[in-house]
């Protein structure tokens, strides 16, 4: 799928669960989405360098997509803070 280079975002922090996993995502614009938020803006072509993958147990999350730059790979970005005000109204609790 080709994106128009105006109209894509670029991933600049993440946010970690308890777990150590990847539950939100600060853009270059500073807005903080969801996981969830994140996959659908990967499928309709608005995040750059990330692929939608879907893991062993059917969940959706988004990878990097590879080149010779291992800072912009997702797990390498600096975590972010996350209020828990913004918690409570965007993430989906397990």
């Amino acid at each position: 799928m080709s994106n128009d280079e105006g109209f894509s975002h670029v991933i600049e922090g993440v946010s970690r669960d308890s777990r150590g996993e990847i539950n939100a995502y600060k853009l270059d614009t500073g807005e903080l989405v969801s996981k969830e938020q994140a996959v659908l803006m990967a499928k309709q072509g608005a995040l750059k360098g990330v692929s939608v993958v879907v893991s062993k147990n059917g969940e959706e999350f988004l990878r990097s997509l590879p080149d010779s730059d291992a800072n912009n790979n997702l797990e390498s970005l600096p975590n972010v803070e996350v209020q828990e005000s913004w918690k409570s109204r965007n993430m989906n609790h397990r």
